[in-house]
C-alpha cells in the first residue's frame, strides 16, 4: 500500500511582520548579472553580497535602496542563464533584481501578491514574461494536457489517491515561504493546490528554479497543469500536493478585483467570460440552466415525445402574435423572417404521422427591451395528438413539478422572498375574473373599443400602438400590466378571448372563448398551450381576421402561412400543443428579475471602445478589494 504524502498546512508557516526586515538563511545569495544578448555569457559577471540582498529586503520594509544593475543586464532567474531574454526595461530593473536575490531568496516573507499597476503597463509585462518563459525552455501555449480528472471528479476521490493530473485556471495564490497554497478553477468548481519549494518541478527545472517560475513568471488568470498526489491540511480542505506543474495558456490580461471589478451588470453582459470566471453565482445559475433542459428531455423523451429541429429563417411570420425580425433572401430575391415560433413547422409533423413532438427553438420578436423581454430567447414546444388542454394540463402538473424537483432539488422555489409551490394540482383562474379581481376591470363595462382604448390609455400610458389595436389586444395589455403582476401562482389561467388566440380551438361551451390556459408564477406568464384549431376552412378564416388587423396597423397581428394551410387540408388529428419561455422558467427558478441574467451573450449595443470590465481593477492574489487610485 502506497503511503500516504505528509500533510501540509497553511497555518505551520508563519508570516514575518511586515515592519520588519525579513530573515535571511546563513548562506550566502547572490543575484548574478547576465550581460546583454550578444556579449559573452559570463563577461564581466558580478555578485550581489549577502549584505546587498538585505538591502532588498530593507528596500521592501521602507529601507535603504538597493543597488541597481548597470544599463543592459539582467538577472539571472534561480541559477540559470537564459540567453534569449529579452533586454529588460529601465523601469523594470528594480523588480529584475528583486526576483531571485530579494523577494525569491528571502522564502520567509509570506502573503498575497499584489499589483496595482495600471492594467497596459501589466499587460506588457506578461508579454515579456512569454519571452523569458521559452529562453526556459517552457511553452506559453502548448498543444494539450493529460488531464486525469475534472476538478469535481477529483474533489469526489479519497485523500490517498495518487498519481493525478488536474488543470485550471489559476484564480488565488498565497505565498508562505518555501510553501505556495493555490486554487485553480475549471467548468464546475475551484480546488485547492500546494507547492513546496524543494519539491516542484517544471519542464526542465526543478526545486527552487521550478518555484522561482511559478512565483515570478506565473500570473492570476494563467492557465496551468498540475501533477501531484492528494492529501488533505490540518483545517481540512483536500489539497493536490503538486510534483509537476506545466504552463497551459499565459494571459495577457489580469483578472478584474474580486469584490469592485466585476458588478456593474452592463459589463458582466457584455463580458460573460469573465463574469463566468470571477463569480460562482454566475456558474451556478448556468449549471441550472444545464439541469433544467436535462430534465425535460429527459422527461419527455421518457413520455415518447421525440425531439425534432424545424426551420429558423422562414417565408413568413407566423406561429405567434408578434413583430418579426425582417429580412432579404438574396439568392431568391424575397423577404424572409426569423422565426417568431415553431408551432406551424412542428404541426405539420403531426399531420405527417407523428404522435408526439418537441423542439427547444430559438426564437426572435423585434419588440421592446426591458428585463422581462428578450428579442432572442429559448422556446420549448411541443405538440401531442389525441390530447385536448385538459389532458395537456394534467401532464403540465407533473412535467413542471417533476423538472423543478430533479433540477433545483424541491418542487418549491423561493422567488422574490416568496415560496411558489409547484406540488399538484394548480388552482385555474379565467381571464375575465383576472382582469376583475386583480386589475379592478370588468370587460362588459367596456363595451366599444374606443372606451376600452381609453381606458387602456390611462391605466397603461407606457404602452406604444394602442392606436391601432384590437378588443382582444387592449384587453390583452390590461391583463399584462395590471393584473398579471399580482399573481403568484402557479395557476391555470383559462378561457382566452378568441381574438387572442388565431390558432386555438374555439371553446364548445362559449364561441368568444378558446380552450387554451397559460401557466403563471411569480407574476409571469411561462407557459402558453391550446387545443390546437385543426379545422382548415376556419383557419382561414382567422388568418383573414388577422390580415384585416395588419391592414388597421396591429403590427403583432398574424400573417396567414398559405403552406401551412394546405397541410392542414390533409387531416390534423385532435392535438394539443404547449410552449415554455426557457429564460422566463430560469429566471423563476433562479430568483432573479432579468432575463438577460439567464443567458450566456444578450444582445447589446457595441461599445465604441475596447475597454471592458478588466480595465476596472486586478485582483490581487487572495481577491481581496483594492482601493481604487487616490482613495
Amino acid at each position: 500500500m502506497a503511503t500516504a504524502p505528509a500533510r501540509l498546512t497553511q497555518s505551520t508557516v508563519v508570516p514575518a511582520s511586515r515592519g520588519a526586515p525579513s530573515r535571511m538563511s546563513s548562506s550566502p545569495r547572490t543575484c548574478t548579472l547576465l550581460p546583454a544578448p550578444g556579449s559573452p555569457p559570463g563577461r564581466n559577471a558580478q555578485s550581489l553580497s549577502k549584505k546587498a540582498a538585505r538591502s532588498q529586503g530593507a528596500r521592501r520594509t521602507g529601507g535603504a535602496r538597493a543597488p541597481l544593475p548597470r544599463a543592459g543586464r539582467q538577472c539571472k532567474i534561480g541559477g540559470l542563464s537564459p540567453q534569449g531574454c529579452p533586454r529588460i526595461p529601465a523601469d523594470r530593473r528594480a523588480a529584475a533584481v528583486d526576483f531571485p536575490g530579494g523577494r525569491m531568496a528571502d522564502t520567509s516573507e509570506s502573503g498575497p501578491d499584489t499589483d496595482r499597476r495600471p492594467v497596459n503597463e501589466q499587460r506588457r509585462r506578461r508579454i515579456e514574461k512569454i519571452a523569458e518563459l521559452k529562453a526556459l525552455g517552457i511553452a506559453a501555449y502548448p498543444d494539450r494536457f493529460p488531464r486525469t480528472h475534472t476538478l469535481a471528479e477529483a474533489a469526489a476521490l479519497p485523500e490517498s489517491a495518487q498519481g493525478l493530473a488536474l488543470a485550471g485556471r489559476l484564480t488565488l495564490r498565497r505565498r508562505f515561504g518555501k510553501l505556495t497554497f493555490a486554487h485553480i478553477q475549471d467548468q464546475d468548481k475551484a480546488f485547492q493546490i500546494a507547492l513546496e519549494r524543494d519539491k516542484v518541478a517544471t519542464a526542465s527545472l526543478a526545486g527552487k528554479d521550478a518555484y522561482a517560475v511559478f512565483q515570478h513568471l506565473i500570473d492570476l488568470g494563467d492557465f496551468i497543469g498540475c501533477e501531484g498526489d492528494l492529501m488533505r491540511t490540518k483545517t481540512g480542505e483536500l489539497t493536490l500536493s503538486v510534483k509537476r506543474f506545466t504552463l497551459l495558456a499565459k494571459s495577457l490580461r489580469p483578472l478584474p478585483e474580486k469584490w469592485h471589478g466585476l458588478r456593474d451588470l452592463e459589463l458582466c453582459y457584455r463580458q460573460r467570460y469573465l463574469d463566468l470566471i470571477m463569480n460562482a453565482d454566475t456558474r451556478a445559475r448556468f449549471a441550472l440552466r444545464r439541469r433544467v433542459i436535462a430534465a425535460f428531455r429527459e422527461t419527455l423523451d421518457r413520455e415518447g415525445f421525440v425531439e425534432v429541429t424545424t426551420p429558423t429563417l422562414v417565408p413568413t411570420a407566423s406561429g405567434a402574435l408578434a413583430t418579426p425580425f425582417v429580412t432579404h433572401h438574396q439568392a431568391l430575391d424575397m423577404p424572409a423572417y426569423l422565426r417568431i415560433a415553431p408551432e406551424t413547422y412542428l404541426k405539420r409533423l403531426i399531420v405527417g404521422g407523428y404522435d408526439k413532438v418537441y423542439e427547444f427553438a430559438q426564437s426572435f420578436r423585434n419588440e421592446g427591451m426591458d428585463p422581462s423581454h428578450l428579442q432572442e430567447f429559448a422556446l420549448l414546444e411541443y405538440y401531442c395528438a389525441f390530447w385536448n388542454y385538459e389532458d395537456n394540463m394534467r401532464f403540465t402538473e407533473k412535467l413542471l413539478a417533476a423538472v423543478i424537483a430533479a433540477a433545483a432539488g424541491s418542487p418549491v422555489v423561493r422567488f422574490q422572498g416568496r415560496e411558489i409551490d409547484f406540488t399538484p394540482p394548480w388552482p385555474r383562474i379565467a381571464f375575465r375574473d383576472a382582469l376583475t379581481q386583480y386589475a379592478g376591470v370588468a370587460p362588459e363595462d367596456f363595451p366599444t373599443v374606443e372606451s376600452l382604448r381609453a381606458e387602456v390609455k390611462k391605466r397603461a400610458p407606457d404602452v406604444e400602438g394602442i392606436e391601432h389595436m384590437g378588443r382582444g389586444s387592449l384587453l390583452d395589455q390590461l391583463y399584462k400590466k395590471c393584473a398579471r403582476p399580482q399573481m403568484l401562482g402557479p395557476a391555470f389561467l383559462v378561457g382566452h378571448p378568441i381574438e387572442l388566440s388565431p390558432l386555438a380551438r374555439r371553446s364548445d361551451a362559449d364561441p368568444q372563448l378558446t380552450d387554451r390556459f397559460q401557466v403563471l408564477a411569480g407574476g409571469r406568464e411561462i407557459v402558453n398551450a391550446y387545443s390546437e384549431l385543426v379545422a382548415p376552412i376556419e383557419q382561414r378564416e382567422r388568418f383573414e381576421e388577422q390580415a384585416a388587423l395588419r391592414r388597421e396597423g396591429d403590427a403583432e397581428a398574424m400573417a396567414a402561412e398559405d403552406d401551412y394551410l394546405l397541410c392542414m387540408e390533409y387531416g390534423m388529428p385532435p392535438t394539443s400543443g404547449w410552449g415554455l419561455g426557457l429564460e422566463r422558467f430560469l429566471c423563476l427558478l433562479a430568483d432573479r428579475e432579468n432575463l438577460r441574467d439567464v443567458v450566456f451573450f444578450p444582445f447589446m449595443r457595441p461599445q465604441s471602445d475596447g475597454g471592458g470590465a478588466a480595465d476596472a481593477g486586478a485582483a490581487d492574489d487572495t481577491g481581496a478589494p483594492q482601493a481604487p487610485e487616490g482613495a
